[in-house]
């Protein structure tokens, strides 16, 4: 016992920094991708709603599961029982979508740039279809779960929050087709057209060898985000991977699983998914160039800012002198840049 509440503890921990981090990421990704509207393309907006959907894992989903391992009982009542399940259902589906919507937009641009190109205004539908089609999808969960007392062992009064389906056939019926709509068939899709994607800047590459060096400039930079890009799907991919495992083992043949570790892997396996959500941003800023240069102009805004309101605040006299350091300030950080 006193093992498992070790245990709690660290996975509680790090549940929390993974929200932190989450929420500060993904918050700031969609700040610097809107700050500049005009700069806005199809891409970024699936990026920003990519981060919406980690940002509802990190609010709805992550503070509510740390409570519950903590507590060893469910606290906030039947709603929220069926309610943090489904967002996170939900953020799943957005996320996989938007990454697919997000391979589709590059396999167009790349494939036929002379084709059909979709516009801002038709991205934006696409974001609330996706959205519209993720709650549908994840309807079930409001009936699927409940809170019931009897299945807390240490006091029959506490409440744990359950799945129950009318059958355990429903139940695999609808885990089968969550597997192939969330995780198989999406990044199927995904991983093709990419492949072609590479494939055709690669034979690009080769008839470019002799032209300008502005097209090879051109290229490479489409090459450096078709590689962020298929990042953030590997590791969508490879953090989902082990939960997905655990559930499509869990509901086709429980008994493969240690009943003595079934807490522990399910804790674990959870933890790496939700990880996701502060992983995106960190792969987004260290591998586009144009990311970093606008988080360089922000914290350079910032910083004057706070030395501006610091010299209002000196009497007329030290004014000259503040003027100074300022300027020494700004002249060491833009050479340290």
């Amino acid at each position: 016992h006193s093992i498992f509440t070790i245990f709690s503890l660290i996975w509680c921990t790090f549940a929390l920094i993974t929200m932190v981090l989450g929420l500060l990421g993904n918050i700031g990704l969609i700040c610097i991708i809107t700050r500049r509207r005009e700069k806005v393309n199809v891409t970024s907006i699936f990026i920003c709603n990519l981060s919406f959907s980690d940002i509802l894992v990190c609010v709805f989903c992550l503070p509510f599961t740390v409570v519950y391992t903590l507590m060893d009982h469910w606290v906030f009542g039947s709603l929220l029982c069926r309610l943090v399940p489904f967002i996170q259902c939900v953020s799943v589906t957005v996320s996989v979508l938007s990454l697919v919507f997000i391979a589709l937009e590059r396999h167009q641009l790349i494939i036929n740039p002379s084709g059909w190109k979709p516009s801002i205004t038709q991205a934006y539908i696409t974001v609330v279809l996706i959205w519209i089609l993720a709650c549908v999808t994840s309807t079930p969960f409001l009936n699927s779960y409940h809170t019931l007392f009897s299945y807390v062992p240490t006091n029959p009064h506490m409440e744990a929050c359950l799945e129950h389906w009318p059958s355990h056939q429903h139940r695999l019926a609808y885990t089968t087709w969550l597997l192939f709509f969330q995780y198989c068939c999406p990044l199927l899709l995904v991983l093709l057209c990419y492949i072609r994607v590479f494939v055709r800047l690669r034979h690009r590459k080769e008839m470019l060898d002799r032209a300008r060096k502005a097209e090879n400039q051109r290229m490479t930079h489409s090459r450096r985000i078709n590689v962020m890009l298929m990042a953030l799907i590997m590791v969508f991919a490879f953090c989902w991977m082990p939960l997905t495992i655990f559930n499509v083992v869990s509901d086709w043949n429980q008994d493969a699983l240690p009943i003595c570790h079934h807490n522990l892997l399910f804790s674990l396996c959870h933890l790496l998914a939700m990880s996701s959500t502060c992983i995106n941003p960190i792969i987004y800023g260290f591998l586009n160039s144009n990311f970093r240069q606008e988080v360089r102009e922000v914290l350079l805004h910032c910083c004057c800012c706070s030395l501006e309101e610091e010299r209002e605040h000196f009497p007329m006299s030290t004014i000259h002198m503040e003027v100074s350091r300022t300027s020494v300030s700004i002249s060491v950080f833009v050479s340290a840049g």
